[in-house]
């Protein structure tokens, strides 16, 4: 790997953290065990490590934007995560922030003639399909918070 791959790789890395928040948030409404989550992320584009995941699952946790419960029913004993009421409520912000943010970088994008027939999420290959979020002035966005337009 050459500079720039190493520099585009930093970038990208930097670019996804956030997102498998976010994912495991959106993905844990409907509770399902560590690996599980693991392989649906991995399924659905957001390629993330166990190593990386299962801490990030205790954080949510001990956070309170999941909650957690052992099922000993099976032979292999597992712990099932779900998104609490406090997670889902930041999920819904978060996804409204990312909403915003994908419609200012498609005008960027637009603007510079680098504009694709659909937004996409990083590293994604087909558009994202736009889920309803509230509709928000410039003055009702914190993002945009002192901004003249």
């Amino acid at each position: 790997m050459n500079e720039t791959d190493d520099l585009t790789a930093g970038h990208l890395q930097e670019l996804r953290r956030g997102t498998v928040v976010l994912a495991c948030l959106l993905r844990l409404r409907e509770p399902d065990y560590g690996y599980a989550l693991l392989e649906s992320l991995g399924a659905n584009g957001i390629a993330v490590d166990a190593n990386t995941l299962y801490p990030l699952l205790r954080r949510l946790e001990k956070q309170g934007l999941l909650t957690s419960e052992w099922n000993t029913d099976e032979a292999r004993p597992r712990k099932f995560y779900r998104t609490s009421t406090a997670g889902d409520a930041l999920a819904r912000i978060l996804t409204a922030d990312w909403q915003s943010l994908d419609r200012a970088l498609a005008r960027f994008a637009e603007t510079s003639g680098d504009a694709t027939s659909g937004a996409t999420t990083p590293g994604a290959t087909t558009p994202v399909a736009q889920t309803a979020a509230p509709e928000t002035s410039d003055t009702e966005d914190p993002t945009t918070e002192g901004d003249p337009r």
